[in-house]
């Protein structure tokens, strides 16, 4: 079973999406998104922890999205 979380604030939309990790567990992808169509940006990347259950994978996932966009919006870095 995959489990899908979405965190919208109509600028930004971050997406945690788990997976059955092959050495057991899950792990979770988590895409982060904003800006309008002629400046759309998107970054995908994996979680770099495998969790021991799907709910405890997506919720992770969803903060360490959310800690992304802080960090972009306050200039930390720039892709």
């Amino acid at each position: 079973m995959t489990l899908k979380g979405t965190v919208d604030s109509g600028v930004w939309h971050v997406e945690a999406e788990t997976s059955q990790a092959e050495q057991g567990g899950f792990c979770c992808l988590i895409s982060v998104a904003h800006g309008s169509a002629e400046q759309h940006f998107h970054h995908a990347f994996a979680h770099h922890r495998i969790f021991e259950s799907e709910v405890a994978a997506v919720l992770e996932g969803l903060r360490e999205g959310m800690v992304w966009v802080d960090l972009k919006s306050r200039h930390a870095f720039d892709i």
